[in-house]
């Protein structure tokens, strides 16, 4: 389904019943990088996932992206669906938009899971996406594929998941370079770590033990600068730990999402 919101169409999946559950992916994938949870939660929850700007079946604008817009796109679409609140899960770039969303419109957010993720990134880390850019600028998304999956994914993951490599290496190889470049503008600009005190909503932060993009250090400061956060560390899990750990992630998950809407566990 596509809705028109914020100058773009945005492509989204909805399934299911039940409070909502919005669910944000990371840069370089789509909508069906949860398509594991999508299928668990839609027994108890509204599902509603959505391809970011320059990602999936959604616009790729040429220009850089600012998560402020990313976020204005978000509640774009709440908006054209009748969504009043949500749940939100984001991961990696998905929870930079919660962050900014849940800061700009908290009442909207009931809860927030933040998962493999930052706040805030160290100025040093701007040459990475600068050469991000200047890559897939002259030469397309497939340099970054190999590299990217060694990033996301624990190497014995790899090795006995080639299935999941191909799936997940196909997502990032289909981006759009132009929807690539502008979310590597928004990224490295996150610096929320002093305003996540002003969240009050149940939260919590799910990071993957072996996580090298946004390790468990990162994961750790949100921690502490969310009042009341959780934290959970998924052991043999890198950066797509929805992936790499999906029972697990999605038992976390689950669990987190029943008592903070008030459902008892199945």
């Amino acid at each position: 389904m596509k809705i028109k919101a914020n100058g773009i169409e945005i492509n989204y999946e909805k399934e299911g019943s039940g409070p909502v559950v919005a669910l944000s992916h990371s840069l370089g994938c789509d909508l069906h990088m949860w398509d594991e949870q999508a299928k668990a939660l839609a027994s108890r929850y509204t599902v509603l996932r959505f391809d970011t700007r320059g990602h999936g079946r959604t616009s790729a604008p040429e220009g850089a992206y600012s998560l402020d817009q990313m976020a204005d796109d978000l509640k774009g679409l709440l908006d054209g669906l009748g969504v009043k609140e949500t749940h939100f899960v984001g991961l990696s770039m998905g929870g930079m938009i919660g962050q900014t969303f849940a800061l700009k419109h908290p009442a909207m957010i009931k809860s927030l899971v933040l998962c493999d993720t930052s706040s805030r990134y160290p100025v040093a880390a701007a040459p990475i996406w600068e050469d991000r850019i200047k890559t897939v600028t002259a030469k397309g998304m497939e340099p970054l594929v190999a590299g990217t999956l060694e990033r996301w994914f624990t190497a014995p993951f790899r090795a006995r998941r080639r299935d999941v490599m191909e799936r997940i290496g196909g997502m990032i190889r289909s981006t759009p370079p132009e929807g690539y470049i502008g979310c590597c503008h928004a990224i490295p600009k996150i610096n929320l770590t002093d305003r996540l005190k002003e969240l009050h909503c149940p939260a919590l932060v799910i990071v993957g033990e072996e996580d090298q993009g946004t390790p468990v250090e990162m994961a750790r400061d949100i921690h502490a600068a969310l009042p009341g956060a959780q934290l959970a560390i998924l052991r043999s899990a890198s950066h797509l730990s929805n992936v790499e750990q999906h029972e697990e992630f999605t038992r976390v998950l689950l669990a987190f999402l029943d008592k903070a809407s008030g459902r008892s566990a199945l």
